[in-house]
């Protein structure tokens, strides 16, 4: 244990923004608990940074899993000190007509539910450890501000994320618990793959769309995670620059 050193938990660790960003947690001397559902791909998040990092195959939706993976954190760690509250899927695209109920279930269980109960467990074991606090950041969505077309359940989750970090925010004061929502558009992922060859727009038209490499979402994430718990960023919003948000909706 290097007790100099802070300890984080990230949820989907093992591909995309949660692997870029734990990399970057890494690289910043934190220790790292990489949570996601498929174990291979986390190893191979924590593959040349074993000492400093710890694998808990997790099912974000599963309370139980998520209660065990903040036990692991404390016992190996000793504490948390921050959250990137990151798992979450998009869904099927369809038109809100032809959304089935278990297409919507399935993005709400991830997205908001397992949101809530890793920020639930989070809070708990920041209140209680001493020193007292830490940082939750939650992975909101430029689509918590305005929506994609055929997008109802995603748009749904991502909106609500900014009530859970909100109340996060309120109910933290007395524990020194800060809470901040970072909504980001068009990070260079497999998810976003699609939106650089063409994707839908509001008007009916597919137009390809531009996007931004991960190491800005690592930058803006570190910034945010490395404030004093007296200093707080609520909320940024960090997009390509052309890409068609403003005026969207």
């Amino acid at each position: 244990m290097h007790s100099d050193s802070r300890v984080a938990v990230v949820t989907g660790a093992g591909s995309g923004i949660g692997r870029a960003v734990s990399l970057a947690l890494f690289a910043a001397g934190y220790r790292v608990v990489l949570a996601g559902l498929r174990e291979v791909e986390l190893e191979g998040t924590l593959a040349g940074h074993e000492p400093q990092g710890l694998v808990v195959p997790t099912d974000v939706r599963d309370e139980d899993m998520v209660v065990e993976l903040f036990q692991r954190a404390r016992q190996e760690f000793g504490r948390v000190d921050l959250l990137f509250n990151n798992a979450g899927l998009f869904g099927a695209s369809a038109c809100i007509a032809d959304v089935p109920l278990d297409q919507w279930k399935l993005v709400i269980d991830t997205n908001l539910t397992g949101a809530f109960l890793c920020a639930r467990e989070a809070f708990r074991v920041m209140r209680d450890q001493q020193p007292q606090g830490g940082r939750i950041i939650n992975n909101g969505s430029v689509s918590a501000q305005v929506p994609r077309p055929y997008g109802v359940a995603y748009t749904a989750s991502k909106t609500a994320i900014t009530g859970l970090t909100k109340t996060l925010s309120l109910e933290g004061r007395p524990y020194r618990i800060a809470c901040g929502q970072i909504d980001i558009g068009n990070a260079a992922t497999g998810l976003t793959d699609a939106f650089a060859k063409g994707t839908l727009q509001a008007d009916g038209s597919v137009k390809a769309e531009p996007r931004i490499d991960l190491c800005h979402v690592c930058d803006a994430v570190l910034y945010m995670a490395g404030l004093p718990l007296e200093a707080n960023v609520q909320s940024m919003t960090l997009m390509a620059t052309n890409m068609p948000l403003v005026g969207r909706g």
